[in-house]
C-alpha cells in the first residue's frame, strides 16, 4: 500500500507541487478578496500566518480593489501616485514621518496598515514575493509541457547565479544597504550607495527571473531523481506480484 502511494507520488511529483504552489501564492492573493468582501476574520488569518515569510510593507505591495495596483515610496521613480500622498488620511501613519531618509518610522506601519476602501487592499505577500512563487508556479506548468518532447537539460548553476540571484541580491541589497547607512549617519557610503527604493516594476522583474531560474534549476533534477524512485518502486510491485514457481514433489 505504502509503494504504491510512492509510486503514484513520484509518478505525479509536478502535478503535487504545481498545487502546492499554487495554494502557497494563492492564499496571500486571496486575502485582500476576503478584507474587501468584509471576511476580516479569515483574512487576518492568512496576513498573520505569512507575516514571519515577508515585511508586508505596503509600499512594497500589491493592491487590489483600489486606485492603483501598488503605492510605492515617492523616491521609488515610478508613474504612480506615492503613498505618502495617502499617509495623512491614515491612521496608521499618524506617526510616521514621509521623509524616506526617516524609513525608521516608516517601517512598522506600513507593515501595519493592510488597505482601505479608497486604496484598496494589499496581497498578504510583497511584490517580489508574488512575482517569485507566481514565476514558479508559471515556470512550472510551462515544465510539465516541455518535458513531453522529451528529457530537458537543467540551468547550470553559474548561470542561475547570474540570471537568477544576481539581479535580485543586487536590487535587493543595493536598496537595503543604501538604508542602513542613511540610519547610520555614514556620509561617506551615503555618497557611494545614494538612498534608493526600488519600483514595482524592478521588484517583479527580478522576482520573475528567480522564480523561473529556480523551476529550470531544480525540476529537471527532481524529474530525474523521480523517475528513477519510480521505476525502482515499480519493479518491486512487479517481483511481489509475479507467482514464485512451484516446485515438484519429490518422488519417493
Amino acid at each position: 500500500m505504502i509503494d504504491r502511494i510512492f509510486y503514484t507520488l513520484s509518478r505525479r511529483w509536478l502535478l503535487f507541487l504545481n498545487l502546492l504552489v499554487a495554494l502557497y501564492v494563492g492564499l496571500p492573493m486571496l486575502a485582500p478578496v476576503l478584507l474587501h468582501g468584509g471576511l476580516t476574520g479569515p483574512a487576518n488569518l492568512i496576513y498573520r500566518a505569512y507575516s514571519p515569510m515577508c515585511h508586508q510593507l505596503a509600499s512594497r505591495s500589491f493592491f487590489l480593489f483600489g486606485e492603483q495596483p501598488a503605492y510605492p515610496r515617492a523616491i521609488a521613480g515610478s508613474d504612480l501616485t506615492p503613498i505618502e500622498a495617502y499617509m495623512p488620511g491614515i491612521p496608521e501613519f499618524a506617526g510616521a514621518s514621509p521623509d524616506p531618509a526617516q524609513w525608521g518610522t516608516f517601517l512598522l506601519p506600513a507593515r501595519a496598515f493592510r488597505g482601505n476602501e479608497q486604496m484598496g487592499y494589499k496581497m498578504a505577500l510583497c511584490e517580489r514575493d508574488i512575482s517569485i512563487y507566481l514565476s514558479i508556479l508559471i515556470g512550472g506548468l510551462i515544465y510539465g509541457v516541455v518535458r513531453r518532447r522529451g528529457p530537458v537539460r537543467p540551468l547550470p548553476f553559474w548561470l542561475f547565479l547570474i540570471i537568477g540571484l544576481g539581479p535580485i541580491a543586487l536590487d535587493g541589497f543595493s536598496q537595503l544597504f543604501s538604508q542602513l547607512f542613511i540610519g547610520l549617519g555614514a556620509e561617506s557610503l551615503m555618497r557611494l550607495l545614494p538612498l534608493r527604493e526600488s519600483s514595482p516594476l524592478l521588484r517583479s522583474l527580478t522576482g520573475a527571473l528567480m522564480g523561473f531560474s529556480i523551476v529550470w534549476l531544480i525540476y529537471p533534477r527532481l524529474d530525474d531523481q523521480f523517475t528513477m524512485t519510480a521505476d525502482d518502486i515499480k519493479r518491486r510491485l512487479a517481483a511481489r506480484e509475479t507467482p514464485s514457481p512451484v516446485e515438484p514433489l519429490a518422488s519417493e
